[in-house]
């Protein structure tokens, strides 16, 4: 009963771990550098090291927080990319929510009782179906 899908015992991926250092200029946002490391914690050379930004954005609905992988080979390309990974972020995050809003606007609503005889809504002929005469 190891399957992780069907097992209720929680564990850790012992090769998959990393060492996270989180790096802020506290004004725009922070970098999580992600070091792969081994099981005893030394570094694993044989994994890249991973960067991710995270920063908030003002919307009219409020702030709306960001988190996105910036792909880049030491912390310095790593901030210097901060700004434009954060647009692009953005721009795909409204871009999802533009589609769910599309979505949502297209959505068809049946009524579950149908038609009740006198024409109206209710549940005489009932089923959820829609009913020809």
């Amino acid at each position: 009963m190891n399957n992780p899908e069907t097992s209720n015992e929680i564990r850790m991926d012992t090769t998959n771990l990393y060492r996270e250092e989180v790096f802020t200029d506290n004004a725009v946002g922070m970098l999580r550098r992600l070091t792969p490391v081994t099981v005893e914690g030394d570094p694993d050379s044989s994994r890249a090291v991973q960067f991710v930004g995270s920063t908030q954005v003002l919307t009219s609905a409020g702030p709306m927080p960001l988190s996105f992988e910036i792909e880049a080979g030491s912390l310095t390309q790593a901030a210097d990319a901060f700004g434009d990974a954060a647009k692009q972020a953005f721009e795909k995050t409204m871009d999802e929510l533009r589609e769910l809003q599309r979505q949502q606007a297209s959505s068809i609503v049946v009524p579950k009782g149908g038609m009740d005889p006198a024409g109206g809504m209710g549940g005489g002929m009932g089923g959820g179906k829609i009913h020809l005469p």
